[in-house]
């Protein structure tokens, strides 16, 4: 393929736009959201529909002096470079942090986007953060944006994977075999299974970014993997068979191994990525060499769906004070699987 056929075919994917669902506006999600739109805009020809309060967003837009050309999207007009959806009812000029109008809110755009994502009138979906607690109290059942999206897509076979890069170019991406469980309850929840999928979905998403290889490594459950189930036995009964079965199917994959020093192997380079037994076990190495540029990618659904890694940061909302490098880096991630 030639290069003026490859540039046309890179422009084509992107007569979609990309969805962003502002998050919590009580949070950094609208003040990363066009700031990362900003750091974007020169790079390429992507239209964008930020589905949100159009309000807060003008008022931010102006008051930051990011100066994006913001209008207002529909469905049955011509999709604007920058455009605005806003499905639910305008919020007050000034909420309280992480109020039930707030909460509720953030929600609705979040399945309003799923929801068009699915029927095809998006490319891809990029998340900004919201505040569980907050939804929680708002009357929602609620475990998180990644379950939420999952049922809207009626996609079972999904799974988490963060990913980032440090300053010297170096990656590292886990796949997590559970999720939001509080940590009493991981052993029960993990399943052979649910780590077979993950191991899946990890070594997919390999192939999905064009990585040269696709090597796995799975984590243990235990100190040093059980030590041979005398410190947990998990590894034996549930972490090695799923291993030894996605092996015999071909799948690069190895492991258990004792997760205290897997890290410091896959950091350097001997895998691709890591599949994690439980939400701390995976993000705390993610955070630690990644935290301003960390993805969260939805793995297994129908459509594209990213978002960054980080939460509401009530604190610094609003006052200019927000990196967007996480959600520049989600959206670069979106917009380069939907090129592929």
């Amino acid at each position: 393929m030639d290069r003026k056929t490859e540039e046309k075919d890179f422009r084509a994917v992107f007569l979609k736009p990309i969805c962003i669902s502002i998050g919590d506006i009580t949070g950094v999600g609208p003040e990363v959201s066009l700031k990362a739109l900003a750091a974007e805009s020169g790079i390429d020809n992507a239209r964008y529909v930020l589905v949100g309060d159009e309000a807060h967003l003008h008022n931010l837009n102006r008051g930051l002096g990011i100066g994006l050309p913001l209008e207002t999207y529909t469905s049955s007009g011509p999709t604007p470079r920058f455009g605005i959806l806003s499905p639910s009812a305008p919020l007050p000029p000034s909420p309280p942090a992480g109020s039930a109008p707030v909460a509720s809110a953030a929600v609705d755009w979040v399945r309003e986007g799923a929801l068009r994502c699915l029927g095809g009138e998006f490319s891809a979906i990029v998340t900004a953060p919201v505040n569980k607690e907050a939804i929680v109290r708002a009357g929602h059942s609620f475990i998180g944006q990644t379950e939420m999206i999952s049922e809207i897509a009626g996609s079972e076979r999904t799974a988490m994977m963060l990913l980032g890069r440090d300053e010297a170019g170096r990656w590292l991406r886990v796949v997590l075999a559970t999720t939001h469980v509080p940590i009493k309850y991981v052993s029960e929840k993990l399943t052979t299974s649910k780590i077979e999928l993950a191991i899946e979905l990890a070594t997919q998403a390999c192939r999905d970014l064009q990585l040269p290889r696709s090597r796995v490594a799975v984590c243990g459950l235990n100190p040093h993997a059980g030590e041979g189930g005398k410190m947990g036995t998990e590894e034996l009964t549930t972490i090695t068979p799923a291993v030894v079965a996605m092996q015999k199917k071909g799948l690069d994959v190895h492991g258990p191994f004792s997760a205290d020093a897997l890290f410091y192997y896959v950091y350097k380079g001997d895998y691709d990525v890591v599949v994690a037994m439980y939400h701390d076990q995976g993000l705390v190495p993610l955070k630690m060499v990644a935290f301003e540029q960390g993805i969260n990618w939805t793995l297994g659904l129908p459509f594209i769906r990213t978002s960054p890694d980080h939460g509401t940061a009530y604190n610094i909302a609003g006052q200019g004070k927000a990196n967007p490098s996480s959600m520049i880096a989600a959206l670069r991630l979106a917009k380069q699987l939907a090129a592929r």
